[in-house]
């Protein structure tokens, strides 16, 4: 059901909208673009340079995110641990805004700093969250200390992002505004063709540390007597995830809660945790969100086209607080 609605939603996204395409002129305008032929004026450009660059960042990302916050959050076994609640997001869009600010990155060069931020952020937030024991039954609240010391390094984050937003000229400042906002707009293939590669080689990685992610979950010392070498595995799971999300934030910006969302709806329909329900639950929410942002919204708000960011933050608040009074009355 979910890889049929993000096959639904990705051609919807080509085929209609503001624009609309028949299914022969989409095919009639791919066959040209690979052959060379002869292109159909004006619909050959939005099509291969608008909408379908665009509805491909949106499912990579997407799968990207909704995998990389699964991770996290069954590694921990806490369902706040997603990449953009315990800073890791924020500090791939710190990194990549300072790339573009300070020393006039483009390109690779801003992924490349985006991924390197969140590496750095997650070693930081693992090392002032290690002040307890993180194995055996005090997993949760070692879980929980992570999460609050995420909190605090994105809050600082934030603080550094405003302070070089407002020495950037105007230009500059638009620019980073891409990554801060979380945006589809500036997909192009070049950042299909950096995006594309890296989940060649992550998705397989968290398809193999599925396995012994399950046996994780019943606790260090069963897994360790199954066979698993619990650090080496959770090394591994902290990198691929890490990984996951920042080549995503690379590809489109912070996209709000998307990595948050995916796994708990993904374990709503699925009555279970599950990696791959998660990475297409994350593709659904990116596409639909985008399909409203960029088509639906300049109906409702007189042609404003709204960042997709925005309407999965708008989606990500009122889940964050029903999940937290959900808790509430489990706990009391």
């Amino acid at each position: 059901m979910l890889a049929a609605a993000v096959v639904i939603l990705f051609v919807a996204s080509i085929l209609l909208g503001s624009y609309t395409v028949t299914v022969p002129d989409f095919f009639t305008i791919v066959w040209a673009h690979l052959t060379g032929g002869e292109k159909i004026p004006g619909a050959s450009f939005i099509v291969m340079e608008n909408k379908l660059p665009r509805a491909i960042v949106g499912l990579l990302t997407g799968l990207a995110f909704g995998l990389s916050g699964a991770l996290f959050q069954t590694m921990l076994r806490n369902p706040l641990a997603s990449p953009d609640v315990i800073g890791i997001s924020h500090g791939a869009s710190a990194s990549a805004v300072v790339a573009i600010v300070v020393f006039g990155a483009s390109g690779a060069t801003v992924s490349a700093a985006a991924l390197l931020g969140a590496l750095a952020v997650a070693l930081l937030i693992y090392l002032i969250s290690r002040g307890g024991n993180l194995r055996g039954s005090r997993g949760n609240a070692a879980g929980n200390r992570l999460v609050l010391a995420g909190v605090g390094i994105a809050a600082a984050l934030g603080a550094v992002v405003n302070f070089l937003m407002t020495r950037a000229d105007i230009r500059t400042a638009a620019e980073a505004l891409i990554w801060l906002n979380g945006s589809l707009n500036p997909a192009t293939w070049e950042r299909i063709g950096t995006l594309l590669p890296a989940l060649c080689v992550l998705l397989p990685l968290a398809a193999g540390l599925a396995k012994p992610l399950r046996l994780l979950e019943l606790g260090d010392d069963t897994a360790a007597g199954l066979g698993v070498r619990v650090g080496a595995v959770r090394l591994g799971l902290v990198l691929t995830a890490v990984a996951l999300a920042a080549v995503a934030t690379a590809a489109a910006g912070p996209v709000s809660f998307v990595a948050f969302l995916a796994g708990p709806i993904a374990r709503r329909v699925t009555g279970k945790p599950s990696l791959p329900a998660s990475a297409l639950t994350g593709a659904v929410i990116v596409l639909a969100a985008d399909y409203f942002a960029y088509n639906l919204a300049p109906l409702l708000l007189d042609g404003t086209v709204l960042p997709v960011g925005v309407v999965t933050g708008a989606l990500g608040a009122p889940f964050l607080l029903w999940l937290l009074a959900t808790s509430n009355r489990k706990d009391a």
